[in-house]
């Protein structure tokens, strides 16, 4: 009778194989956001951030973005980037209904008006749209590829960061007091709170 004999490599390589495949199918580790978790106190939103890899990574993707804009911000006069970003924080900490939708929204609009304002991704444009068959009444429009889209208009010396919304047909940006809703080479653009519907088209 012939003595059994073990192929000693097998061993090794069963147990890197079965190491590998315990790796590649456990669940990703979570993402720590760009704040200390251990300070952040019990029920806060950032206690909540910290407990969601999602919200953790865009904590993470508005702390790069938010970098990049401070270096671009390095002259800005007044300095309005640091008080307008200690007014998201604090606008954020106030999301009271759906917390985790309210967070996640705030985060992605934060996200792309830093992007768009700052001019750190591409964009299409300017666009310039002439309003009510007046050449004076202009109004120049610079589209963002930001996730949401977004574009800023100017008119005169005033700037309107406005978002896409959902809209049955053509393209419909709102910001705060503004909006514009282009199709077909054509736009409805308002500027301002209870202004007029301007009918615009491209120059």
């Amino acid at each position: 009778m012939k003595p059994l004999r073990f192929n000693l490599v097998s061993v090794p390589r069963l147990l890197f194989l079965g190491f590998s495949f315990s790796y590649l199918t456990s669940p990703a580790m979570a993402a720590n956001p760009s704040f200390d978790c251990r300070k952040v106190k019990d029920s806060s939103i950032e206690k909540m951030i910290c407990a969601d890899n999602e919200l953790a990574k865009l904590d993470l993707k508005l702390a790069a973005v938010y970098a990049a804009a401070s270096k671009k911000a390095v002259n800005e006069r007044p300095p309005v980037l640091k008080a307008e970003q200690r007014g998201w924080v604090k606008g954020r900490n106030e999301c009271w209904t759906n917390k985790r939708d309210c967070v996640d929204e705030s985060y992605r609009r934060r996200i792309a008006e830093l992007q768009a304002k700052y001019r750190l991704v591409s964009a299409n444009g300017p666009v310039t749209f002439i309003c009510d068959d007046n050449p004076k009444n202009e109004v120049v429009a610079t589209f963002f590829q930001t996730e949401p889209p977004t574009l800023v208009a100017e008119r005169g010396d005033q700037v309107s960061l406005m978002y896409l919304q959902k809209s049955g047909s053509g393209a419909k940006y709102q910001g705060r007091n503004e909006s514009l809703w282009e199709h077909q080479g054509e736009a409805a653009i308002t500027w301002g709170y209870g202004s007029k519907e301007m009918k615009c088209k491209k120059r």
